[in-house]
């Protein structure tokens, strides 16, 4: 596990994006993780590839928030508007 303070992360961003490449980066401020840093390898294994806006809503995530949305399918075009 790395972990960067805040002030140590914005000092040397490279340095973690490196760490980020063998796991997570943990950011801390004030002594308490705040944000978490990883590669995109491992993002896309966890979560996959959206595909499209409404695919980064990961059901997962509607899930711990108590939310239950379902989207329609949009395969048609949005219409035009139109003014009087």
């Amino acid at each position: 596990m790395t972990t960067f303070s805040a002030q140590e992360f914005n000092r040397n961003v490279t340095a973690a994006k490196r760490a980020a490449r063998d796991g997570p980066v943990f950011i801390t401020s004030r002594g308490k993780v705040t944000h978490v840093l990883e590669g995109i390898e491992t993002y896309r294994a966890r979560f996959g590839q959206p595909q499209e806006l409404f695919g980064a809503l990961h059901p997962a995530w509607l899930d711990d928030l108590g939310l239950d949305l379902e989207l329609p399918d949009r395969t048609e075009l949005p219409r035009a508007a139109e003014f009087d």
